[in-house]
């Protein structure tokens, strides 16, 4: 037995306490050093309705977003057109918000997938009495564990991650869409209830007048009391369907300013414009919305990024059919018996002895069929949705025509009759007819004209390219907005 001196004891003791205090300081600083910190963000039910209803268009934020994406805002005595509604709602829309949200939470999956697995280290002291008069009974050991990931598992699970944050990435431009499209089709309908209103206004008045000058021919006995019902009919549907006009003109509002994400206040102190459905919609032909689909249109490209993820899982599985290598240098003294030192390094790997990873590979491959299918039906739903669009569009433009050439005939008759009752050869009751007669046609012709911009909307959601609004300023706005709108 060696015996050892008092002071190679104690040089001993003290080498063994500065191995406990360095290992202790390790562990202390590597679960420390760079921590991140809890920070409380209460949500306020109250408080969050306080500041949604104070939501505005003249917010000074909002003009700078605007400005920041090459829109002009709007002065006090400026009007709303479609293009800075639309950036409006971008700035304001929970559905965007939350969809940003999402996309920055997949980004972050990026950090955790490309993240190298931490070494561990382990002190396990022990007491072992060993042979009496034996200076000191501890025993320390002291491991480490150094794992290493092998067949590039670690590039596979990072491609993954980067392509399902592209995924996310494409919700996000998906997500716009939806938002322009609401706004726009509650602008339209805005506009089709206000011009509606307007025409019936003029209709009803017209037909008021046939009312009268039919009461005084009934009354001398020029026309019989049943065609002044009728015409007294006609009258009283024609302002029931104003009224009504009315109502949609009021609900619509409600709608845009829900598009919007901003209480109906906000809208009754702005000017809004409808000049973007006022000129003729302009002709597409089929190869440019298909290949604009092909190579835009959000949810295809997004079902493109997933099934590329679904590539890098399945590589992983694969990799993971080869096992990661762990290191294990360690140190352990045992002055109890011999007083001896020793220095070890183990190395440790899993056996593929009970299986090779076939369960999750299949998975993985069934997976990627999955992926490889959910891809062709998104992308053959938009095919179907951009010819069914063409085919609304191009009826609704043949139809806007012909109501237009009917409206002209009827104008210039009514400018014939009006000349022949200024020059006494037709009667008021003729041209208050005429008049009524010229009103429906008006009404036929925004009907059609409102009906051409629907198909037009549907065409532009379909494609997700619009006329009126870039596709590069969508992407920016889905992009690079990393804020939550107050």
């Amino acid at each position: 037995m060696r015996v050892e001196t008092p002071c190679q004891s104690a040089q001993r003791r003290r080498w063994v306490g500065g191995c406990c205090q360095l290992a202790a300081a390790a562990l202390m600083l590597g679960g420390t050093a760079g921590c991140a910190h809890y920070q409380a963000r209460p949500l306020s039910a109250q408080e969050t309705a306080g500041s949604v209803d104070a939501r505005s268009l003249d917010a000074e934020p909002l003009h700078a977003f605007l400005e920041a994406n090459h829109v002009a805002a709007p002065g006090p005595q400026d009007t709303w057109d479609l293009k800075q509604l639309t950036l409006a709602a971008f700035y304001y829309q929970p559905a965007l918000a939350e969809a940003r949200a999402q996309l920055l939470a997949a980004r972050a999956a990026q950090l955790s997938a490309a993240a190298r697995p931490n070494p561990s280290v382990t002190l396990a002291p022990g007491y072992d009495p060993g042979i009496p008069g034996s200076p000191s009974p501890w025993i320390v050991p002291l491991s480490f564990d150094v794992p290493i990931e092998t067949a590039g598992k670690r590039d596979y699970r990072a491609a993954q991650a980067r392509y399902l944050a592209e995924s996310a990435r494409m919700a996000v431009v998906g997500t716009c869409w939806q938002v322009r499209s609401r706004v726009r089709a509650a602008l339209l309908d805005l506009f089709a209830a206000q011009e509606t209103g307007r025409l019936l206004a003029r209709q009803e008045e017209a037909q008021g007048k046939v009312v009268r000058l039919l009461d005084g021919q009934n009354a001398a006995g020029l026309v019989s009391s049943y065609e002044v019902t009728q015409a007294r009919i006609s009258l009283a549907t024609t302002r029931l369907t104003r009224q009504q006009a009315e109502a949609q003109f009021n609900q619509a509002g409600v709608q845009l300013a829900g598009a919007l994400g901003v209480p109906v206040k906000a809208l009754e102190r702005s000017r809004l414009s409808f000049a973007d459905f006022t000129a003729p919609a302009g002709q597409l032909t089929r190869p440019e919305v298909r290949r604009a689909a092909l190579l835009g249109r959000a949810d295809v490209r997004g079902a493109l990024a997933d099934y590329a993820a679904s590539q890098s899982a399945l590589q992983f599985e694969i990799a993971n059919q080869y096992p990661d290598v762990h290191l294990g240098p360690g140190y352990s003294w045992n002055n109890g018996s011999a007083g001896d030192s020793e220095w070890v390094l183990g190395v440790g790997l899993t056996l593929p002895v009970l299986n090779r990873n076939e369960g999750p590979i299949a998975e993985a491959q069934a997976r990627r069929d999955v992926a490889a299918a959910h891809f062709l039906t998104v992308q053959t739903q938009a095919l179907n949705e951009i010819d069914g669009a063409l085919v609304a569009y191009s009826s609704a433009l043949k139809q806007e025509e012909a109501a237009r050439t009917l409206q002209e005939s009827i104008r210039q008759r009514l400018d014939s009759v009006r000349a022949q009752a200024q020059s006494g050869e037709a009667e008021p009751l003729a041209l208050a007819n005429a008049e009524v007669e010229s009103g429906a046609g008006a009404q036929s012709l925004l009907e059609a004209r409102i009906a051409a911009q629907q198909a037009l909307g549907q065409l532009e959601d379909a494609v997700q390219s619009p006329l009126t609004l870039s596709a590069d300023e969508v992407d920016t706005a889905g992009e690079n907005f990393q804020r939550t709108a107050k």
